[in-house]
């Protein structure tokens, strides 16, 4: 049976989450923290993103496998749109973009411990299978639309000339490469700009933060997609699934 919470985690309630969920096809997405994974507790991160009104989901060490829960996984999370890093000052905060956050019967917001510039697959991803299993359980597609995120060198930039480099590895003129880019220098999906990454978006299943459209985030970085997710080249399909009556009835707005 599906859970709401999710039973590894540490419950660290949000006071407001995004709101009610939209509909739509199920999906998860990884953002890194900007934070290296023994530089703080996730204790720590998930009340400074709590206090921030910025909660995502959960917040993850894949070195330790110490998990957080904020917001159940029937509601919205805030994390889309907002800084995708710990240190922050309210004059970089960004506009939230229209409704992304909401979009899907799920749409799970995993922060991660991590830095966009070293790929956390590099390390032991302690927990990761839990995770995997509580998604497989709410439907989402083992898959990534979009393809790998692109990696990311020094201060955001992508690796690459004049231009950047998308998540195909293709360099375009000094503005875009295989998809949108944000206000933050991050890359969207691979598969023909905004158009084609709001296409590959509406598909659902996996995707890095840097792929979510009208987001301007920076990370996950070139993560290994295969190693985290556990499948293939194409992804192992799971079959998506409607919310559970008795989690959707219990699924309460959180008050702002």
């Amino acid at each position: 049976m599906a859970h709401a919470w999710l039973p590894e985690a540490v419950r660290i309630r949000a006071e407001a989450d995004g709101g009610a969920l939209g509909g739509g096809a199920p999906r998860v997405v990884w953002l890194t923290l900007g934070s290296p994974a023994n530089a703080v507790s996730v204790q720590s991160a998930a009340q400074r993103l709590v206090a921030e009104h910025r909660p995502c989901h959960l917040v993850w060490n894949p070195m330790t496998g110490e998990i957080a829960q904020l917001i159940s996984v029937l509601r919205a999370g805030r994390a889309l749109g907002a800084p995708d890093r710990l240190d922050w000052t309210p004059v970089r905060i960004h506009r939230r973009p229209e409704n992304v956050n909401a979009e899907g019967r799920v749409c799970v917001q995993i922060g991660v411990l991590a830095l966009a510039a070293e790929p956390f697959t590099n390390g032991p991803m302690i927990g990761v299978e839990a995770i995997m299993s509580w998604l497989d359980s709410w439907g989402v597609p083992r898959r990534w639309p979009g393809g790998a995120p692109g990696g990311w060198a020094d201060h955001g930039r992508t690796r690459g000339g004049a231009g950047s480099v998308g998540s195909a590895g293709s360099v375009g003129s000094a503005g875009s490469v295989g998809g949108a880019v944000g206000a933050a220098g991050a890359v969207g999906v691979a598969d023909g700009g905004a158009e084609g990454g709001r296409a590959a978006w509406a598909r659902g299943g996996h995707f890095g933060a840097s792929q979510v459209p009208g987001c301007a985030h920076v990370g996950p970085g070139a993560i290994d997609i295969h190693r985290l997710t556990g499948s293939g080249p194409h992804g192992r399909a799971v079959r998506t699934r409607e919310l559970p009556s008795p989690f959707a009835a219990a699924a309460l707005p959180i008050p702002a």
